[in-house]
């Protein structure tokens, strides 16, 4: 995934500012921390149903992703993402609900009249992390096209750019493949598509969108390590990385959490009929170490 950043903004009586229909029963939030780690920064969503995500937690990236002649947000992506609550709400029973769903008429894109809309949501200005471990409970969406991710990007974008400034692919899937996903980091010298440091994650049985699955990163400045359910599933050292690039690991991070539709990851979708899709995110954590590997 890539950032990019535009200014426009949607009424929600364009979009009709349904509740999504999210199909969760009320969650609870009672994990404790894994051993060895302390809780520093959570959120639970706990809300209304219909009302926003905490905005001292999470801020939106909104737009089709048109900066510096790059569009669709550096993939070729077809969603235009809003900050309205169609597209990103508390469901009441403790979760957030982030939906894909059919542009309306007249919001115009990069490739011409929108298709889709959604919703990416960020941590930035608001929860760092350098070094520690970031998890979320998730349970993804279905559908060729469908592109839901949960990843990190350093603080220093914007002022550094992509890849130089480091990525944490958490979670990303395709969903066309709803039994995988992937997990990934990029820097300068191995990035995008090419990048060597990437390894997926399969169900033995089952897919990702048939219950929520938790999904994590724990880093510091020796290594990176990803897992599903607790269990580490993926590890890249750093010395893996130097023959590469440079490691630039030892800066904060940030959350982002979104759904993307269309573009190079998975393809446009080939059937509408998918569409509205929801991934539900039960709980974000982050952690700390409180001793010694």
């Amino acid at each position: 995934m890539v950032v990019a950043a535009s200014l426009i903004a949607l009424s929600c009586a364009a979009l009709s500012c349904a509740r999504p229909e999210s199909g969760a029963p009320e969650l609870p939030h009672t994990e404790a921390p894994p051993p060895g780690w302390a809780l520093t920064w959570s959120d639970d969503f706990e809300g209304a149903a219909g009302s926003r995500a905490d905005s001292s937690h999470w801020s939106h990236d909104v737009g089709d992703g048109c900066a510096a002649g790059i569009c669709g947000w550096g993939n070729e992506e077809k969603e235009y993402y809003t900050t309205e609550l169609p597209n990103a709400s508390l469901t009441g029973g403790g979760a957030l609900a982030i939906v894909a769903r059919p542009a309306p008429p007249g919001l115009a894109c990069y490739y011409g009249p929108c298709r889709y809309t959604s919703a990416k949501l960020r941590t930035r200005d608001r929860v760092q992390v350098k070094h520690g471990r970031v998890e979320a409970r998730l349970r993804l969406p279905r559908g060729q096209g469908l592109w839901p991710a949960f990843w990190m990007l350093g603080s220093s974008f914007g002022a550094t750019p992509w890849p130089a400034c480091g990525e944490l692919d958490i979670m990303e899937n395709h969903g066309s493949r709803p039994a995988s996903i992937s997990s990934a980091i990029h820097g300068p010298g191995y990035s995008g598509s090419t990048t060597p440091f990437v390894h997926d994650r399969s169900l033995p049985s089952g897919d990702y969108a048939d219950d929520f699955h938790t999904f994590g990163v724990q880093w510091d400045s020796a290594r990176v390590e990803f897992m599903v359910d607790g269990a580490v599933h993926y590890v890249v050292s750093k010395g893996e990385v130097e023959r590469h690039g440079a490691w630039v690991f030892d800066q904060p991070f940030y959350v982002i959490l979104n759904l993307a539709v269309g573009g190079s990851f998975d393809g446009d979708p080939k059937s509408d009929a998918i569409l509205p899709a929801t991934m539900l995110v039960d709980w974000v954590r982050v952690y700390e170490r409180t001793g010694a590997r």
